[in-house]
């Protein structure tokens, strides 16, 4: 399998050195390049031939729209988008136009590798501050989430827990001092029991399941 290829889009020099530099330290990506403008952004996507295009759409130069005329005319590309806080009403727009994962710049640097990850295969991965938002914007049912006859044991209750308040899977390995693939055997396990298959999935079912509580 080849390395994924990474296309930064933000206003914000220290931003795109910084997202390029973790790129660059991370074996299984590529960084392929970056845009300071929506002018430019087309063009960029058209030479790099992106796998996942990380992009602030908040930030200057840039704007919500830009994500679906991505989706447009390169519906191959995942959209990453890193941004600082918004309204619960401009994260919904912006994933109803075609955003795959969000997280806020506050995000650390395992979060983001794993967003990374899963946005290339088309799984969405949201911080849990964002999950909160979309939790109150949607007004999803707790039914929706039900799990009749369905037993966590303890450890899985625990890594629950802890993936639901933003902690990656090393982050929990070297909380709970066991490995990362044990990590991921039981976010496997718990993701079968529970027929979820994302992590907001995950985040909203420990809240409304009073598993977490929710931040004010």
């Amino acid at each position: 399998m080849g390395k994924i290829k990474i296309l930064i889009a933000d206003n914000s020099y220290l931003i795109r050195r910084g997202l390029s530099s973790l790129i660059n330290q991370t074996s299984d990506f590529s960084f392929v390049g970056e845009a300071a403008k929506a002018d430019d952004l087309s063009e960029k996507l058209l030479l790099c031939n992106p796998d996942v295009l990380i992009i602030d759409y908040a930030s200057r130069f840039f704007c919500i729209d830009d994500i679906s005329i991505i989706q447009q005319y390169f519906p191959e590309v995942k959209i990453l988008a890193i941004t600082y806080p918004q309204s619960k009403q401009v994260i919904s727009k912006a994933i109803g136009y075609g955003v795959t994962s969000h997280l806020l710049k506050d995000c650390d640097e395992d979060e983001i590798i794993e967003a990374i990850y899963s946005t290339s295969k088309g799984e969405k991965f949201m911080c849990g501050k964002i999950v909160e938002q979309l939790l109150e914007e949607d007004k999803i049912s707790s039914s929706k989430y039900s799990c009749d006859g369905v037993k966590l044991s303890d450890r899985e209750i625990q890594i629950l827990q802890l993936i639901s308040e933003g902690l990656a899977n090393k982050q929990i390995a070297d909380k709970l001092f066991i490995s990362i693939h044990t990590v991921t055997t039981h976010r496997k396990h718990i993701m079968s029991k529970l027929k979820i298959n994302n992590t907001a999935s995950l985040v909203m079912y420990a809240l409304q399941e009073k598993l977490v509580a929710a931040e004010s």
